[in-house]
């Protein structure tokens, strides 16, 4: 059974009973939210607004957050701002088929926290850069460029033109 967001819960059974067109806008804030067991956020703040239509109720929702990261370049931990918008129909029963995924509950009761959890966990880069021009690790002796430089020297070959080099290097010895 899934656990559920208190956060996110909404009741939404009075919107059911409005006129088409009918919107009513939740806002969220929190300094720290957890979502799931192990998505950590800093700094949430969004709003999600319902939306009586024909069909079911329209939720679009725009958050933003920050989570901490590890830059894929230096290694630093640094914060990275994360910034989310979606928008999904909650069907009617009534209105429903077979490829219909989001149905409006007849308690009139929706959780968002796994929606909002998915739709950020998606802004979270593969692999976080702490900033555009970060020099990264030295590749030899390990060194962040961004704090310190080393004095080893880099040659950066090919390694498909790694035979010719040592080619090239062999008659050059010969000749020497």
């Amino acid at each position: 059974m899934t656990k559920t967001s208190l956060e996110f819960l909404l009741e939404v059974g009075f919107i059911i009973h409005e006129e088409i067109g009918y919107q009513r806008v939740f806002d969220f804030e929190f300094s720290h939210l957890t979502l799931g067991e192990d998505f950590l956020l800093e700094s949430v703040s969004g709003a999600i607004a319902i939306t009586r239509t024909g069909e079911g109720l329209l939720a679009q929702g725009v958050f933003t957050a920050s989570v901490q990261a590890t830059c894929a370049r230096c290694l630093d931990g640094f914060t990275q701002p994360l910034q989310s918008e979606f928008s999904e129909l909650f069907t009617f029963p009534s209105h429903a088929d077979a490829a219909t995924e989001l149905l409006v509950p007849a308690n009139g009761k929706i959780d968002f926290a796994p929606l909002v959890r998915e739709y950020l966990l998606l802004e979270v880069p593969i692999s976080p850069i702490c900033r555009p021009d970060c020099k990264g690790l030295c590749p030899q002796c390990g060194v962040n460029h961004n704090h310190e430089q080393c004095d080893c020297v880099t040659e950066v070959i090919d390694p498909r033109m790694e035979k010719l080099k040592a080619l090239l290097d062999s008659s050059n010895n010969a000749e020497a």
